[in-house]
């Protein structure tokens, strides 16, 4: 099966951070952790890298080793969408085209925040597609200066001249009433549309026909429970489940990476909290919050037995007993 044949993208596909040793290296080993514990947790698919990846601050080097390292250790055992954009078109080519021999199942490229016109964007991700014609393109519409921001109708406009894109990753806000428009005018070449934004909007983009959601990783299996009872149409249990999330999702808002990493920490899935990013870190007061809400959840949550299989099983990997 060619990765264009592959079944729908659809689900939870988690943005796997990037977990760096105290001496702010890439930690391969803790990210392997990591896909254990996602696989363990019954995702979809899984996204790296992505912004919650810290991937501003990762050099090309490591992101073509550490996309790898994901590859590798999922296995083929669900698809993963490697983020492979840049303000370098050469370097966005070339992490695509590593990421397509390493088997990855879409491309998520950010639509660039310096190209001014959408037929300059279109341009851009034709040139894409021929480089890399062999998976689809995810178009991650992200606010400034991440991304492009792109009005709804400029979405669309692109996915008409490039039908390449398959996906398109909504981001900029409202993304519940944009989501609505791409998927009212969007040409058939475009199978679906995944939210973003930490997951915070779940609940209206789910009801706007999104086809799944990358959130970040902290609460994979509570996203997990999540999108299962969307699926079977149970709603009252989505809006509870999602009611209990929000508070950490409150906080993950404003603290991003310094929330996702402590709660790793916390559950002893990563060895350090350290982050390359800028940006406020929790402090002691705000630690005791998320102790306390994510004991609320602590029913949904993954049990200490799955946990610590995830970090004994990448143990015996990195020692060589497997």
């Amino acid at each position: 099966m060619t990765n264009r044949e592959q079944p729908p993208l659809t689900g939870v596909f988690p943005v796997l951070p990037t977990p760096f040793h105290e001496d702010g290296t890439p930690d391969a080993d803790g990210l392997r952790t990591l896909v254990r514990y996602l696989l363990s947790s019954g995702v979809d698919g899984m996204t790296y890298p992505g912004v919650a990846s810290e991937v501003s601050t990762l050099t090309e080097d490591e992101r073509s080793t550490l996309t790898a390292v994901v590859l590798d250790e999922v296995a083929g055992r669900v698809p993963v969408v490697v983020g492979v954009s840049s303000s370098d078109a050469a370097v966005t080519e070339r992490l695509a085209r590593a990421a397509v021999k390493n088997g990855a199942a879409a491309l998520m490229v950010a639509a660039p925040p310096h190209l001014g016109s959408t037929a300059q964007q279109a341009d851009y991700f034709k040139a894409l597609a021929v480089a890399v014609p062999a998976v689809p393109l995810m178009l991650q519409n992200v606010p400034m200066p991440v991304g492009a921001g792109l009005e709804a109708q400029a979405v669309v406009d692109v996915l008409e001249a490039v039908p390449a894109i398959a996906y398109v990753k909504e981001e900029t806000l409202p993304s519940g009433q944009r989501l609505t428009a791409i998927r009212a005018g969007a040409p058939s070449t475009l199978t679906g549309v995944f939210g973003g934004a930490g997951g915070r909007y779940i609940t209206d983009e789910l009801r706007r026909g999104a086809c799944g959601t990358m959130p970040a990783i902290e609460l994979a299996e509570v996203h997990v429970a999540l999108f299962a009872a969307h699926r079977q149409g149970r709603l009252e249990e989505v809006r509870n489940i999602f009611s209990r999330m929000l508070p950490v999702l409150n906080i993950q808002s404003i603290f991003r990476w310094s929330l996702t990493k402590y709660v790793l920490l916390r559950r002893s899935l990563i060895g350090s909290s350290h982050q390359r990013m800028a940006g406020p870190r929790l402090d002691e007061i705000d630690q005791q919050d998320v102790d306390l809400f994510m004991d609320d959840m602590s029913d949904l949550l993954l049990s200490e037995a799955k946990t610590r299989a995830c970090i004994f099983n990448q143990q015996k990997v990195s020692n060589g007993t497997a």
